[in-house]
């Protein structure tokens, strides 16, 4: 694949967000590669669970992905894993973002060679989900989730549309199996609840998501945060520019506020689009619209270029 004009943002899931010394190494592993970017990393004791965003050419950030892929799996046994957040892998999810002007179709064939890789250098299988699904079956991420790393190895055995697109349909004994895909960008937004009721925030997360006749591109989900003793809405939102963000935030303080419960902080994890920022900032402003050129950096920068 001609690599010179193409770029692409990934944000592998790692299941590890505890021990200070393994995210180092997965840190170290992914600097290794010139061209490949780490944006941001972003780790969760309770979800025990660390987020990466990698951006630059795409050659870079998939060699990149597979040094943080073998870390990942030299580092982490998920027999002694324990986190709220579901995941069938050490390496759980790699999601690729194709950047402008990067295509879809060019994101597609960068993850099916990913998938390829992962298989062939570590023998850990693997399921191709969203707009990299060769299987309409495992175009839905949770789908392929279900069960957790506990439940992997009897459903590939005994369930057909559980096998993996690439290598044996038998898990990895300590790393499970990963999920590579390409999708849009999304935002990846936590807001706590300031109650210890699990329950509450799972209602919540029901109320919203758009599977049960929530809000348009919500997924979301309800957690307990036991370092905090607090809960969580862990949210989703794949279609911001139908769904802007400050909705979605209080969509959850009015679910709060019919259980008598207050919203506490909220929590961004990786990175988010310009627009859904200037859309959720015009919505709490009771702006019609707040365009990038009424932004002072913005406008600064353009000066700067001439």
């Amino acid at each position: 694949m001609d690599n010179s004009m193409n770029a692409l943002e990934s944000v592998p899931n790692v299941s590890e967000g505890r021990r200070p010394q393994v995210l180092t190494a997965l840190q170290s592993a992914v600097s290794t590669v010139d061209g490949a970017h780490l944006v941001d990393m972003h780790r969760d004791m309770d979800h025990n669970r660390a987020v990466f965003t990698l951006m630059g050419t795409a050659e870079a950030v998939v060699q990149a992905d597979l040094q943080l892929a073998k870390a990942a799996v030299e580092q982490i046994d998920l027999r002694q894993h324990e986190g709220v957040h579901p995941r069938i892998g050490a390496v759980d999810v790699v999601p690729l973002v194709p950047l402008p002007p990067t295509s879809e179709s060019t994101a597609i064939q960068w993850a099916h060679e990913l998938g390829e890789q992962i298989w062939e250098q570590l023998r850990v299988p693997v399921y191709l989900y969203g707009q990299a699904a060769r299987r309409p079956s495992h175009r839905r991420l949770a789908l392929l989730r279900r069960g957790g790393f506990a439940a992997l190895a009897q459903a590939m055995r005994d369930d057909p549309e559980r096998h993996p697109d690439i290598g044996d349909p038998v898990p990895h004994p300590t790393a499970g199996a990963t999920a590579v895909g390409v999708r849009p960008p999304l935002i990846a937004f936590n807001v706590v609840l300031e109650t210890d009721r699990v329950e509450v925030a799972q209602a919540i997360a029901r109320q919203i998501r758009q599977v049960n006749g929530g809000l348009p591109g919500v997924q979301a989900l309800g957690f307990r945060l036991a370092s905090r003793g607090k809960v969580q809405v862990s949210v989703n939102l794949l279609h911001p520019d139908r769904t802007p963000l400050h909705q979605v935030v209080e969509a959850i303080r009015r679910a709060a506020a019919q259980w008598g419960v207050q919203v506490g902080p909220s929590e961004l994890v990786g990175l988010i689009p310009l627009p859904a920022v200037l859309a959720a900032a015009a919505g709490a402003l009771g702006l019609p619209q707040l365009r990038p050129e009424q932004v002072l950096e913005w406008q600064w920068t353009r000066c700067q270029r001439g």
